[in-house]
């Protein structure tokens, strides 16, 4: 059976239709969600696209972690469901709780786009285990609000357990605490991070390079091999 994972769109969501086909190369089903969804559709893992869900309005995914969506998905989230947030994901799961800390403007202050490398901290989660730890890969970078921000003792925990998935390398593009570019869960099955893998999956298109594919195939082994 072909493994299904659902993809949101948010008024305001820019990437689903990206991250649909990134799926769809790495051999799994997309299926479609909408924000007014009151159910998953029984598929077997999440993304969350990149965006501005809501305009940003209030805070970048702010509004959103209120959609009816988000109810079904917390839930599931919290007993085991897969769950990827990409750039207004990520923003949208720590509005959720589902990640701990916070994404604040950047700190120049401007809207950045460019094609970011990045090390891989932590290859044992459910959507980075085709990847190697310290694995330096290049990942199409765009936001306005990609600040990752938390309090002295979330960000110890987070370095001691092990759960910066992902590290800036060269240049900290928005001033990240630690250089931080993505992060996990204790369980490693809800994963967030600022870069587009969906935008690094073909060799025509983002960095010319293949680099994020290996989250959507990591993904599929999962859930195959579960």
């Amino acid at each position: 059976m072909t493994a299904r994972i659902g993809v949101v769109t948010f008024p305001g969501s820019l990437d689903d239709r990206d991250t649909q086909r990134a799926i769809r190369l790495a051999g799994a089903e997309p299926v479609a969600l909408w924000h007014k969804d009151k159910d998953l559709k029984q598929v077997d893992a999440v993304v969350l696209c990149g965006g501005f869900s809501y305009g940003d309005y209030l805070r970048a995914g702010a509004i959103a972690r209120f959609s009816p969506v988000m109810e079904p998905l917390i839930e599931q989230a919290k007993a085991g469901l897969p769950v990827l947030g990409i750039c207004n994901g990520f923003q949208i799961l720590t509005e959720a709780h589902l990640l701990p800390g916070a994404m604040l403007g950047n700190d120049h202050l401007h809207f950045i786009c460019r094609d970011q490398k990045l090390r891989v901290e932590n290859a044992e989660t459910s959507w980075t285990s085709d990847y190697r730890a310290g694995q330096e890969i290049h990942i199409p970078l765009k936001n306005m609000d990609g600040r990752y921000v938390a309090d002295d003792r979330t960000l110890a925990e987070l370095e001691a357990e092990g759960r910066v998935a992902f590290r800036y390398l060269d240049v900290n593009p928005n001033g990240s605490l630690n250089d931080i570019a993505g992060i996990t869960n204790a369980a490693g099955n809800v994963v967030g991070l600022m870069p587009h893998p969906e935008h690094a999956v073909e060799p025509l298109i983002g960095t010319g390079r293949t680099d994020g594919l290996p989250f959507f195939t990591s993904i599929l082994k999962k859930l195959v091999n579960a």
